[in-house]
């Protein structure tokens, strides 16, 4: 082997090697003999994995939609990443930077079953949609289809190439309780013209937490021709999926979210036949144009983060994507059922299991929800995020592995007592 490239492989193991399994705690080493279903109710196992977790007593955290925080494990190895980096310097940057980001990128691929030559890192779900949005070969005309509860950067890049191309934009409204699968998907279809060139859906709408019918609009729109562009901010590492059976066209993703990766990184997914037509975001050398990696310049940036995909991966494996989805879902049940009858309480997430999961939206009539959110901070402490506007007035409510039912009780009582003090 040649020096060089002995020390590249060398920087290589240095840097992205996963944690060890050596340093697997006590409670993972149970996890092989108890079932998702005997572990989603178990405070007393739960507990052990929120030990991982160094947790800011001020207040309880129920807004980690926007960043779920880094368990301790993961947040070590970052550190290791970023120190590493440091020692290595330039000498990084200009040998094997890029061999461990495709590793990185494989990683993340074999996670949501796709290939890893439709798959690429970016920085977050914005810079991936909003790659696909700018880079489309639009014409003066074509029409995009879109939601008022999409997530506002994307509807913004979507305003823009509507003044700098002639884009005509559709926007249609998500019921926030639909009646059936059908009529969600009807509602899109509805908005479908001939000029119809993209539809963009969330996998979860991340107001509300409810999660759509992303295969069944696919299959509808690519009847009518139309390409599909899905919003999956809140969905990778928190339900359980794999990107090809959805049979979208593009899939963006933050991992800051629910994969619990340092913020920083994201992914874009393209399938490999509209992959030569989108324009990337920053200028590259020449590439083959059926090369994703020609979205992928981002000029320097933080890649250590990168680096620590594959601890979280390993993370997310160790407690298992269905044990994690079924804990998920028991906790916004155990709060959502308890505050659902209580008058004047107003829930803007479907009931149904399969429409939601950990995210859930709850109101009170008669009280606008910057209010509700400071006073939750404020007299209860409990942090959420106001949510007034697109049919939707409420807070966010996001709990974490980490949350106990206490906390949850916490929000209950509080959401009584409100609810009880409007009415006076």
């Amino acid at each position: 082997m040649e020096k060089r490239t002995f020390l590249q492989s060398m920087a290589l193991a240095a840097v992205a090697a996963p944690f060890s399994l050596a340093s697997v705690p006590a409670w993972a080493k149970k996890l092989p003999t108890l079932s998702p279903t005997d572990t989603a109710s178990d405070d007393s196992f739960w507990k052990q994995v929120r030990g991982e977790y160094r947790l800011k007593p001020d207040y309880i955290n129920l807004e980690n939609g926007y960043y779920n925080i880094l368990p301790n494990p993961l947040l070590e190895k970052y550190i290791a990443h970023i120190r590493e980096v440091n020692y290595q310097g330039s000498y990084y940057m200009r040998t094997v930077q890029f061999d461990n980001k495709k590793k990185m990128a494989a990683q993340l691929a074999a996670l949501t079953g796709c290939p890893a030559d439709e798959l690429i890192l970016t920085r977050n779900t914005t810079e991936s949609l909003d790659m696909i949005i700018g880079g489309f070969p639009w014409k003066e005309g074509d029409e995009a289809v879109m939601a008022e509860q999409d997530y506002g950067a994307m509807l913004e890049m979507f305003k823009q190439v509507a003044k700098r191309q002639g884009v005509v934009n559709k926007i249609i409204s998500v019921p926030n309780h639909p009646k059936s699968d059908e009529e969600i998907v009807q509602l899109y279809a509805n908005a479908i013209t001939p000029k119809t060139r993209l539809l963009m859906v969330c996998h979860m709408i991340n107001i509300t937490g409810q999660i759509l019918p992303i295969r069944k609009i696919c299959e509808m729109a690519h009847s009518k021709g139309v390409e599909v562009m899905v919003d999956g901010a809140h969905a990778i590492a928190h339900i359980q999926f794999n990107i090809p059976d959805l049979q979208c066209d593009y899939y963006g993703a933050s991992l800051h979210k629910w994969l619990s990766v340092p913020l920083g990184v994201g992914m874009l997914y393209v399938k490999k036949e509209h992959i030569q037509k989108i324009w990337p975001l920053l200028a590259e050398g020449d590439r083959p144009l059926g090369d994703i990696s020609k979205l992928n310049h981002l000029g320097t940036h933080p890649v250590h983060t990168d680096l620590a995909i594959a601890d979280a991966i390993q993370f997310y494996q160790l407690i298992g994507a269905e044990r994690k989805e079924a804990r998920l879902r028991y906790l916004q049940n155990y709060w959502t059922s308890r505050v659902s009858e209580i008058p004047r309480v107003v829930l803007n997430t479907p009931t149904s299991a399969d429409r939601a999961c950990a995210i859930a939206n709850v109101g009170i009539n008669g009280m606008k929800p910057a209010l509700l959110a400071e006073t939750l901070l404020k007299k209860y402490k409990i942090w959420t995020v106001a949510i007034d506007y697109a049919n939707v007035q409420g807070c966010r409510i996001t709990p974490n592995l980490y949350t106990t039912t206490d906390e949850l009780d916490q929000l209950v009582f509080a959401l009584k007592e409100l609810s009880k003090s409007v009415n006076s």
